[in-house]
């Protein structure tokens, strides 16, 4: 009898251990992949009034693309405003040439572009960067695209393209580049399969690139993590982050992205682990339908990001046109407003870490 109870007792025993297991893998779930009940939902479809916002307190500016179309020419060009849409200035002022895809450097003294230019043998996509002002422009590479830069400012990161023709598919690229500011010399990076990623973001450790991934590397449409200086690779949609164009905070520690056209994300990151680790996954933006909201970035202090936003007849592609798109900016509550109003194709934001000139 006495050896009934004993196998009872370890029964028992084991039924508390495989419960608070459960309850423990169930806990793990929910906050990998974002189970936050109700959350999601109180979403509003649509921006805030500006002033539910104090857009005039953040220490930050925004450079972003626009199309513009007017008597004597119409093309992409370059602008930064404050983190209100106030004091917009054109930074290129170039007829011939189509600048986007801006990202500006830590320091905020410098940004990279993409430009499309025409040559004798038709439109060629080349990288440029130059000083916050528009002034000092220096060619990077040509047939390149998606740069991003190192977190010490010294580094340009840009991919190459898979073929010489011009194209504005996103995840035509081949190869990816590290172009030295002092030296002006380049390197491949080592990994020399790498094939049709973008939106690339280098994390502030240096060990990292994230970014998007589509029919190349044995994936379909993903979002990965590979190393910056080796070969490894780890797709991170194993934790349920699906969809495209991630951004990381200046610490790191967070990631947002686009889960689909309608709604954006952040998420906890851990990139100091061997393998990347996702976890906390929260819609954060959300627009109704018959529109897009799209390219999320964060600001540099992680409180807010910026974010494109329109109707879905656009293309919200590098090069292509997005007639009624803006620029917005949210907050990590789920409060976001509009700061252009135009809707000339506003695409693209990257925060600019410098503080605006007060009186």
């Amino acid at each position: 009898m006495r050896g009934v109870f004993d196998n009872m007792k370890r029964l028992s025993y084991l039924g508390v251990f495989l419960c608070c297991f459960s309850l423990a893998l169930f806990s793990w779930v929910q906050t990998a992949y974002g189970s936050q009940p109700g959350s999601e939902s109180e979403l509003r479809l649509g921006p805030d009034k500006k002033s539910e916002m104090n857009l005039a307190g953040i220490p930050f500016k925004i450079v972003h693309e626009a199309y513009r179309e007017t008597d004597d020419r119409e093309n992409w060009e370059l602008y930064l405003m404050s983190a209100d849409g106030s004091n917009a200035t054109n930074l290129t002022r170039t007829p011939a040439v189509d600048e986007m895809c801006p990202h500006a450097s830590p320091d905020g003294t410098k940004v990279c572009f993409v430009a499309d230019e025409i040559t004798a043998k038709g439109k060629v996509r080349n990288i440029y960067y130059m000083g916050i002002d528009g002034t000092g422009r220096v060619k990077v590479a040509d047939h390149a695209r998606e740069p991003c830069w190192s977190p010490d400012g010294r580094t340009i990161a840009y991919l190459g393209e898979e073929y010489d023709r011009y194209t504005t598919r996103p995840y035509g690229t081949q190869g990816l580049f590290f172009y030295d500011i002092a030296t002006a010399r380049r390197e491949r990076h080592p990994n020399k399969e790498l094939q049709h990623v973008y939106n690339i973001c280098w994390s502030p450790e240096r060990k990292w690139f994230v970014s998007s991934a589509v029919g190349g590397l044995g994936l379909g449409h993903a979002i990965v993590a590979f190393e910056a200086q080796g070969n490894a690779m780890f797709d991170l949609t194993q934790y349920g982050i699906k969809g495209c164009r991630p951004d990381l905070s200046s610490d790191g520690r967070k990631i947002t992205w686009g889960r689909t056209n309608w709604d954006l994300c952040v998420a906890e990151i851990d990139l100091i682990l061997p393998v990347p680790r996702v976890a906390d996954i929260r819609g954060i933006v959300r627009c109704g339908k018959g529109y897009y909201v799209y390219h999320t970035d964060f600001s540099p202090d992680g409180r807010y990001i910026a974010f494109s936003y329109g109707p879905d007849a656009g293309d919200c592609q590098v090069g292509g046109k997005a007639p009624g798109w803006n620029i917005c900016v949210g907050d990590m509550t789920g409060k976001w407003v509009q700061i252009t109003t135009d809707g000339n194709h506003n695409k693209e934001p990257d925060w600019v870490p410098i503080a605006r000139s007060r009186p």
